[in-house]
């Protein structure tokens, strides 16, 4: 069993300006956002998009910024609205107080489609090729703000068994053993779910797909963290013994299936007329190995039909292949 690091919450204290290690993880995590979507950029179906415009860094600022704004607006929103309404609604202006804590990841998510939603309009941009953009990025972020968790010592885990090595004892949790929690949910919500997903959204994929797996993936993973996290004291387990957190993610991983089986059956019905058309008026057929794969023809009829793709066809080597790649 381990004993929780006295940590101190506040990083930096320059003249009474006290900047926390919290706030820290969420510089570190849109930092690395940035980072890996300049990088995104190199990834195929990005890089040959020309329509409307094609992609560039300004793309990679725009949809950083709503990000931004979307996880702190709708995350604070979203904890004030789902976890303690009540204390929100009686004092209003709490919900302004954002340096005392109080976020919620789902509002953020509900924040940033917002975000996304408008980049996608005022680029007249596909929403799902603009999603599909942004997510295999976003887990890193996740797993940075789950290590802030940590080290401010909250949201910890439930009681575990006291021979549970790595059990600890929390300065705010009693004196009973805890599960680590939040290094969990950096893990699998983080560390786990981002190489995942980047190795799955690296190669071509139907539009949508990548968007769909992130919201099944990160939904999944939150749903089984929470049987390790103490539910919140105001809350408690709600109905068939759930968190709030898993009622919140089943409807995450139900919206991420269902985009991912949309975006595959839409597109697949695609390339198949494709094929049709090119084989009634070239005599072409697809036959045998080595041929022209679904993603490679639904690219042909549509160039940004493969930012969620089938998964059969291959991409070129983004490190190598760039013609600007970065240093």
């Amino acid at each position: 069993m381990l004993t929780f690091p006295d940590f101190d919450p506040v990083a930096i204290n320059l003249f009474g300006l006290k900047i926390h290690w919290y706030a820290i993880m969420y510089l570190i995590a849109f930092a690395l956002a940035y980072v890996l979507m300049r990088r995104r950029l190199r990834h195929e179906p990005y890089r040959s998009i020309t329509t409307p415009e094609p992609w560039t860094a300004v793309d990679v600022e725009d949809i950083l910024l709503s990000a931004i704004v979307g996880v702190l607006v709708g995350g604070r929103l979203g904890y004030c609205l789902f976890y303690n309404p009540a204390h929100y609604f009686a004092n209003p202006l709490d919900i302004i107080r954002i340096w005392d804590g109080g976020m919620s990841f789902h509002g953020g998510a509900i924040g940033v489609t917002l975000g996304l939603a408008w980049v996608a309009w005022k680029k007249k941009r596909p929403f799902l090729q603009v999603s599909d953009f942004l997510v295999p990025a976003a887990p890193i972020g996740l797993a940075a703000g789950r290590f802030g968790n940590f080290i401010n010592g909250e949201l910890w885990g439930r009681e575990a068994p006291a021979d549970l090595p790595w059990a600890m004892i929390f300065p705010t949790g009693g004196d009973v053993p805890r599960h680590p929690s939040q290094l969990y949910q950096m893990l699998l919500e983080g560390v786990l779910l981002f190489v995942l997903l980047w190795l799955y959204a690296r190669k071509p994929r139907f539009r949508g797909q990548a968007t769909g797996f992130f919201l099944a993936g990160y939904g999944t993973f939150r749903f089984a963290a929470e049987f390790w996290r103490e539910p919140d004291a105001n809350l408690g387990l709600l109905g068939m013994g759930l968190s709030m957190g898993q009622w919140l993610s089943v409807p995450m991983v139900l919206a991420g299936l269902t985009i991912w089986i949309i975006a595959r059956a839409r597109a697949v019905s695609d390339v198949e007329d494709a094929v049709d058309n090119v084989g009634d008026n070239d005599g072409l057929s697809l036959q045998g190995e080595g041929s022209t794969t679904e993603a490679q023809v639904g690219a042909d009829k549509d160039p940004g039909l493969t930012d969620g793709g089938s998964g059969v066809g291959s991409e070129p080597d983004s490190e190598t292949d760039s013609p600007a790649a970065e240093k």
